[in-house]
């Protein structure tokens, strides 16, 4: 049956982590037709999920948009805010954007929930956000979690959160980060490209 292509092929779960149907505030898009040019000057955030025998568990990350590097991040069982607001906080805790910086996100509930926007906007944060349904308009979140899923997630069986959450903490912290080469900075991985920035490659 295998040598025939008889096998029954399941079709795996999707699980959707955007929920845009809400009456909260909205946000334009800030970034079309923007050129980034330092670091903490735009960071992109998301979430995926992770699939464990017992359900699922959901990832949030944020991302700097010049250097690809991921500066917070946080995996857990909710889905709710909190989820979002501790990446967010394991960010700032790292690195200081300056007032005017811009946040750009999905529209799900998470991201326009009163706690994150209010703590946005203690940092001078501007905030901005993709078109209702079109990822495109978040292209570098969804390109990393893609990169995420295919390189390290789907080629795995975590038993519990646990497990998930140290091993996609080294693939961020130790491949992603340190050792993945990025054509958009010179093939060149996220965290060395920041050490060797200066502003002359701000054209870059």
């Amino acid at each position: 049956m295998r040598e025939g292509s008889l096998l029954c092929k399941t079709k795996r779960r999707y699980k959707a982590t955007t929920d845009s149907a809400h009456g909260q505030a909205e946000y334009p898009n800030l970034l079309a037709g923007l050129t980034v040019d330092a670091l903490d000057r735009v960071w992109v955030a998301d979430i995926t999920y992770v699939r464990l025998p017992s359900g699922f568990c959901h990832v949030a990350m944020i991302m700097d948009s010049l250097s690809r590097k991921v500066v917070g991040w946080h995996m857990s069982r909710s889905l709710d805010a909190s989820l979002c607001l501790t990446a967010l906080e394991k960010a700032l805790a790292v690195r200081r954007p300056e007032p005017g910086w811009i946040h750009h996100s999905d529209r799900g509930t998470q991201y326009v929930s009163k706690e994150y926007v209010e703590r946005l906007k203690e940092t001078g944060a501007r905030i901005s956000m993709a078109g209702r349904g079109n990822p495109y308009e978040n292209a570098q979140a969804e390109s990393f979690f893609r990169t995420l899923k295919r390189e390290e997630v789907n080629l795995q069986r975590y038993e519990d959160v646990h497990e998930a959450r140290a091993a996609v903490g080294r693939y961020i912290d130790e491949i992603y980060n340190l050792r993945r080469l990025h054509s958009a900075i010179g093939y060149l991985p996220p965290a060395e490209y920041e050490h060797t920035f200066v502003p002359e490659h701000m054209s870059v």
